[in-house]
């Protein structure tokens, strides 16, 4: 049974020189903690600094506490790189300061608290989407090849890519600011509209939604990827560089002359 920690004294166990300072990040930040829910120490740390000690994962009271650390260098990657900010912003705005020794930390919430989406984050964003339809592309063909012989390892890695790999696609196009990596279906849905075709193929790509008649789950499953895939090029067609678009619809072509997927 874990007991419930003092996060500011337990902060004081991980905050050795070079340590600039601690938040709380996560679902204690939030205060909706649970008695499995880890608690989330982030050390901002001097650049120059070697890595101080305490660093990763430990079992403290019963209770898992992580510790990751946070260089400058890597903190200005969450207001510039689309694909960190979707992760970072959103969780920094309501992260909760424990120490805070030069206002370091407080500077960052006022910066993150300021960030808008603007036009140049998302041209970032467009371009990192239209890599990464492209980048998926293999996942589509073990998908296909998977399905034409039954290989449960192909099925496997092509359902990660046209599940996972296309919601990871589709947040950070559209600038879903994850408030934590749990909210991560329920935002990413919302954004598209939970009753769109795109959301019902993607709850039939992870599995949550099925056929009245269904083939076995796994293959199910794929075959659900593989539409979501084709209706992710369609709702991200306007974002595709051309080069990536035309690989895009030719693959777009071959899933649906293969599923026999009407125009």
């Amino acid at each position: 049974m874990t007991t419930r920690l003092d996060v500011e004294r337990l902060a004081q166990q991980f905050a050795p020189a070079g340590v600039q300072a601690i938040a709380l990040m996560g679902s204690y930040a939030r205060g909706d903690a649970g008695p499995f829910s880890d608690i989330d120490l982030v050390r901002f740390t001097e650049e120059t600094v070697a890595a101080p000690p305490g660093s990763g994962s430990h079992l403290i009271g019963g209770s898992l506490v992580v510790v990751s650390d946070v260089r400058p260098s890597e903190v200005d990657a969450w207001f510039w790189r689309p694909e960190v900010a979707v992760n970072t912003i959103a969780g920094l705005r309501g992260a909760r300061p424990l120490i805070d020794r030069d206002g370091t930390f407080a500077a960052l919430q006022d910066r993150a608290c300021a960030f808008v989406w603007d036009d140049a984050i998302q041209a970032r964003a467009n371009a990192y989407a239209s890599q990464q339809m492209v980048g998926w592309i293999e996942e589509v063909h073990k998908g296909l090849e998977g399905l034409r012989r039954g290989d449960i390892g192909r099925l496997l890695n092509a359902r990660f890519g046209l599940s996972w790999g296309l919601s990871r696609v589709v947040q950070v196009q559209r600038g879903v600011l994850l408030a934590g990596d749990n909210a991560f279906f329920q935002e990413v849905e919302a954004a598209i509209g939970v009753r769109s075709e795109w959301a019902r193929l993607w709850r039939a790509a992870f599995g949550l939604e099925s056929s009245a008649t269904p083939p076995p789950p796994l293959q199910e499953q794929v075959v659900a990827g593989l539409r979501l895939y084709v209706a992710t090029a369609r709702l991200l067609a306007e974002a595709l560089e051309p080069a990536d678009a035309s690989l895009v619809g030719q693959t777009v072509a071959l899933v649906m002359a293969t599923l026999g997927i009407e125009h």
